[in-house]
């Protein structure tokens, strides 16, 4: 993996602010998107911006086999059969589908660990409010609690959990939940926009229901996201957004609904931000996802020794490898957005300080936010020992 060859692809490495290259450490929240990608939804733009499955002249062909190969190109990124992948705008509005589609009643139960994002969180406490579901949280302080889950997964209606936590990188058992989930005829939804930009998924093994990731986080457009469901589990879902080529025919009494994935996409779609995103599936199957976890291993590494070193508190493992590509810090009487604003303004280092959406677990554990750091594949040590020298300062700053 040539690193240098590679951040040649991403027009953002070739800015600078005030004489200096920028830093990018918030890939976690968005990455960046290198020519290839930019490059495809330009040539959708500017030579056949028609509409997929509608149109029947020529641009609107050359622009539904675009679109279609996109599809192939994602599915085969997990090892999915393209008629498995639903194009969403995120991850968020994957969940959000899942959660509002599915046969819920009063009283189903719906199982969630303590380290979701809101938007693994929000849906379900929303469905208990109007709908009567039963919201149960498994704790993962210092490990899953596996005995509460077994007791409540026995008369759970679906598992939905996080894959690698957002805010500190955390790793959940999914294999292990999946399993005992299955075991008692209960559906998974993995939320997996941590780990599908950055580690090897394959849907047949992991044998997860349904999967939801985002697509600005694989150096992929915003308003592209995914939810892989196998193919029986789609159907099962009742549509709540329908429209245009959603159906069939229809007549003033009835309708005929397509099957998955159409019958959920409803109206046209962001064309361009797929063909895209099919782009950035394949520029990071020819690097490779071993390649690119090993360098955020590395960097990874070297950072976290020195913030233990200058005294603060990581947020989950503290060994590096178990946090993937994410390090989250803070310390008591130093406030993590000005430790945000001072690595901006003073080596463009782009962080995110905060509670990173997972508000409920800063709150419930005292903490008011943390410096989060999430590496991918175009950093480099060197920038680690940029950031390193940042940090000795700004510590120096709050001494004063």
């Amino acid at each position: 993996m040539n690193v240098n060859k590679i951040r040649e692809d991403f027009p953002l490495l070739k800015r600078r602010i005030n004489g200096k290259k920028i830093v990018y450490f918030d890939s976690a929240c968005m990455s960046l998107k290198p020519k290839q990608v930019i490059n495809a939804m330009l040539e959708y733009y500017e030579l056949f911006p028609s509409c997929v499955g509608r149109s029947t002249h020529r641009l609107g062909n050359e622009a539904t086999e675009a679109y279609m190969k996109a599809r192939e190109e994602i599915a085969n990124f997990i090892n999915a059969r393209p008629e498995e992948i639903v194009f969403l705008k995120n991850a968020t509005e994957a969940i959000n589908l899942v959660a509002h589609s599915f046969d819920f009643k009063k009283g189903d139960v719906v199982i969630t660990t303590d380290k979701e994002h809101n938007s693994n969180m929000l849906p379900w406490k929303i469905l208990e409010e109007r709908a009567g579901i039963k919201h149960v949280i498994i704790k993962t302080t210092k490990h899953f609690d596996f005995d509460r889950f077994e007791k409540n997964v026995k008369k759970a209606k679906l598992v939905s959990v996080v894959h690698i936590s957002n805010f500190d990188g955390s790793v959940m058992p999914i294999k292990e939940i999946i399993e005992i989930a299955h075991g008692n005829d209960v559906p998974v939804l993995i939320d997996a926009a941590q780990s599908v930009p950055h580690t090897k998924i394959d849907v047949k093994k992991l044998d997860a229901d349904f999967i939801a990731f985002s697509g600005h986080k694989m150096l992929g457009p915003t308003g592209t996201g995914c939810l892989y469901g196998k193919y029986e589990a789609l159907k099962s879902l009742k549509p709540f957004i329908t429209g245009g080529e959603t159906v069939s025919n229809t007549t003033y009494k009835s309708y005929e609904m397509l099957d998955p994935p159409e019958r959920f996409e409803a109206g046209l779609q962001n064309y361009a931000g797929f063909i895209g995103l099919g782009e950035a599936a394949r520029y990071l199957r020819r690097v490779g996802l071993d390649n690119i976890e090993e360098r955020e291993e590395k960097i990874n590494r070297k950072i976290t020794k020195s913030i233990l070193d200058l005294g603060f508190n990581i947020i989950g493992p503290k060994d590096a490898r178990e946090r993937k590509s994410i390090l989250s810090f803070y310390k008591e009487g130093i406030d993590v957005y000005e430790v945000a604003l001072l690595l901006d303004e003073m080596a463009n280092i782009m962080v995110r300080a905060g509670k990173h959406c997972a508000h409920s677990w800063f709150n419930s554990h005292g903490i008011k936010g943390s410096v989060r750091l999430s590496f991918y594949l175009y950093n480099t040590l060197k920038e680690a020992e940029i950031f390193i020298k940042s940090m000795q300062e700004i510590v120096k700053i709050f001494k004063r």
